[in-house]
């Protein structure tokens, strides 16, 4: 089943990863592979990772954990390399 769910980045953390207002709860029945895309302030990544993801540096993530979803790039600040700000529209879709 195709879904669509919207949220905004909520703050930024020291080293630049973007929070968002998107829960765990909120993602339990979303894919986590290819299926899925999350699009930010122009940007877009495939899938969800978990935290211990072993992506490679420079690699723009969606990553859930405990605290929700954020957006990342592996060893960069995403807030400085891609513009990002507190209350940009992320948008989760899957098929």
């Amino acid at each position: 089943m195709a879904g669509k769910l919207e949220g905004t980045i909520a703050s930024a953390t020291d080293s630049g990863d973007m929070l968002t207002d998107i829960s765990p709860e909120q993602l339990a029945d979303v894919p986590r592979d290819e299926r899925t895309a999350v699009s930010c302030g122009g940007h877009q990544t495939i899938g969800i990772h978990a935290a211990d993801h072993g992506e490679p540096d420079m690699t723009f993530l969606a990553i859930l954990d405990d605290a929700g979803l954020r957006l990342s790039i592996v060893n960069e600040s995403a807030q400085a390399m891609l513009g990002l700000s507190v209350g940009d529209a992320v948008t989760v879709e899957w098929q």
